[in-house]
């Protein structure tokens, strides 16, 4: 059996008229007041939508298609300036909400679990039980507390947020009902720089958000290189490097950061290789590297390690022996014939070899010894 209530003509027109139960911060004067400019901004912009839709199907005259295009156009920017906004603004809202219920939620979780030390704090002085207990709870306690700093910054973005879509929605609005054909909305870039990339490049409808353009500021030109991250843990802080951009003189630079995050990269070979990204300041003149510009190819050479009167010799002389005979070894030029002589390496790159202990300084080394290359054979250097 169904029963049937009447409510009175009063209380619906009050329960009409009481104000949403909107988390803000405005006052109740004031969040009226925003509502019925909003209102009456919405309802003129819709009024607008109507009337260009219908200047689209009633259109007449020897260029009617052009302005039946123009028209549908103009009403279908205008709906998407209401209709679109407006649910962003709803979104923004809801998450808002979502916010401030994990806020509140973490508020009663932290308060549960500072009561719940207190009761162990009295109960481990009483003796009823362990200390492990008692460190448990507090534990738990930062715990909770760490995830409401959490949930009050996400509160404070989902504020940000609202603030941003509304304030879309206000330009959007103002400027379907003042725009004019012909004039041009100005798009302020939030920093000072040049264009680097147009990424709309044709004209068209986007949405709050879109990228446009790419600008960056060429004074603040920095160099991002990747190594393997094996040789990224030698480079230390502020390390000397030397860059070579096709021209003299050499550009100079200093290490700023090793990234702390590897990624993974596959050679030209086809090996899957762990990279790291290395970021690097340079430090010559201005007026040397002012042709650089962003993405340009440059040579970078990285000093991990620097030494004075060593002896060096080209890396592609030293190959390795069995460790009973040392390890490494060169081919040195002993009375016209090829002797072994083991090495001990101090360091080397790419291209030079550092000797510890093993060759003189200024001995004839043999630079890529064939796999018949033997003590005692006769050799004879020849220029290269």
């Amino acid at each position: 059996m169904t029963t049937a209530t009447k409510t009175a003509p009063a209380a619906v027109k009050a329960r009409r008229q009481s104000p949403l139960a909107t988390p803000t911060d405005l006052s109740r004067e004031a969040a009226r007041d925003v509502a019925a400019a909003l209102n009456g901004l919405l309802s003129d912009v819709f009024a607008l939508y109507l009337k260009t839709k219908n200047f689209h199907w009633h259109v007449s005259g020897p260029h009617f298609r052009d302005y039946h295009l123009i028209f549908d156009e103009q009403a279908a920017e205008l709906f998407a300036s209401t209709d679109e906004l407006a649910e962003r603004v709803r979104a923004a809202e809801a998450g808002w909400d979502q916010a401030h219920a994990h806020v509140a939620r973490a508020q009663a979780a932290l308060e549960h679990a500072e009561a719940d030390v207190a009761r162990q704090r009295q109960l481990q002085s009483s003796g009823f039980v362990a200390t492990a207990g008692l460190d448990q709870a507090q534990l738990a306690a930062r715990v909770q507390a760490r995830d409401l700093e959490a949930v009050r910054f996400a509160q404070a973005g989902a504020v940000h947020d609202v603030a941003q879509t509304r304030a879309a929605l206000m330009r959007a609005q103002e400027a379907a009902l003042t725009r004019r054909p012909g004039t041009a909305w100005a798009i302020e870039s939030p920093v000072d720089g040049r264009v680097l990339r147009v990424v709309q490049e044709s004209e068209t409808v986007v949405a709050v958000g879109v990228p446009l353009l790419e600008i960056a500021d060429p004074d603040q030109l920095e160099v991002v290189i990747d190594v393997l991250s094996t040789d990224g843990r030698r480079i230390p802080a502020r390390a000397r490097v030397d860059l070579d951009a096709g021209g003299a003189p050499r550009l100079a630079g200093r290490v700023r950061r090793v990234e702390p995050a590897a990624f993974t990269k596959v050679s030209a070979l086809g090996v899957e290789e762990q990279r790291v990204r290395v970021l690097i300041d340079l430090t010559s003149p201005a007026e040397q590297w002012r042709s650089l510009g962003d993405g340009f190819r440059v040579g970078v050479r990285i000093v991990t390690r620097a030494m004075d009167k060593v002896t060096k010799v080209p890396v592609s002389a030293v190959f390795p022996v069995p460790a009973a005979e040392g390890g490494m070894a060169v081919f040195v030029l002993d009375g016209g014939r090829a002797k072994q002589v083991p090495v001990k390496l101090g360091a080397r790159n790419g291209s030079e070899a550092w000797i510890e202990s093993g060759v003189a300084p200024g001995a004839q080394v043999i630079v890529y010894p064939p796999a018949a290359t033997r003590d005692g054979l006769r050799v004879k250097p020849r220029k290269v």
